[in-house]
């Protein structure tokens, strides 16, 4: 796959000559089990040394993932919800903990998430949690920090550090995968000079540049196209002045 990458080395070239660093991380969504695709995802994280935060489904996720997981550093099991299941009515976009449902039942499946999530992986797991398509009710926000999450993590840049006390926004912002068109990848120009107008921002202390940029990415609907630009564009990352951000570890963010 031949992409232009030049607009984004520009970029960080100039964020190289003001003396910024960029903070950064991956995220990958909807792991339950070991696959072929899990293999390659964990493969590709130690080829760029770009460590996945992979959002695992509670409630089906197996041992044999939580054994695969643990048997490297490159995979940080994060809390993705608890089924994964619709409860929104038909006449609004999915969501697991959307504002349509009881309180009580969402605090109870936020509850039950954390506990399989801890007995899966144990210290290896970091308290963040990831609302299933990236949306969530904002009621929601106090009893996840009160049941013991540190972050949480959805789609597009933060409008403020915390959304509760000690509960970081800590989102994803760039996401290669064309899902209201062919599920396929996106034009990487277009991705590429979405990178960028994102960077830029940053940069003129536009947009929160102490939130971590990520990468968002679904292994288990990865095509070849979508492999190819996920390991160039991490590559092209590591090679800029960023500092990798990893929640299992005390850093601010």
């Amino acid at each position: 796959m031949n992409i232009d990458w030049q607009p984004l080395r520009e970029e960080l070239a100039l964020w190289r000559r003001s003396g910024l660093e960029l903070p950064f991380w991956w995220r990958d969504d909807d792991a339950i089990e070991p696959t072929p695709e899990l293999d390659e995802l964990t493969a590709l994280a130690g080829e760029t040394g770009v460590p996945v935060h992979l959002a695992v489904i509670p409630r089906d996720a197996t041992q044999t993932l939580a054994s695969q997981v643990k048997a490297t550093q490159m995979l940080i099991p994060v809390v993705h919800g608890w089924a994964h299941e619709n409860h929104a009515p038909p006449s609004l976009k999915k969501a697991e903990f959307g504002a349509t449902r009881e309180m009580a039942e969402c605090v109870s499946d936020i509850a039950q998430a954390l506990e399989k999530a801890k007995s899966l992986f144990g210290d290896r797991l970091a308290l963040m949690f990831v609302p299933p398509w990236n949306r969530i009710d904002l009621a929601l926000m106090t009893p996840l920090a009160e049941a013991g999450f540190s972050a949480i993590s959805s789609f597009q840049s933060r409008r403020e550090p915390d959304t509760a006390p000690g509960l970081a926004q800590i989102n994803t912002h760039l996401d290669p995968i064309f899902w209201r068109g062919t599920r396929g990848l996106v034009e990487p120009a277009q991705l590429v000079a979405l990178a960028v107008a994102l960077l830029k921002d940053r940069r003129r202390a536009i947009t929160d540049n102490s939130e971590p940029f990520g990468y968002l990415t679904h292994h288990l609907v990865h095509d070849a196209d979508i492999w190819e630009f996920s390991r160039q564009f991490l590559q092209e990352m590591s090679e800029g002045p960023i500092r990798l951000y990893r929640h299992d570890r005390k850093e601010e963010a």
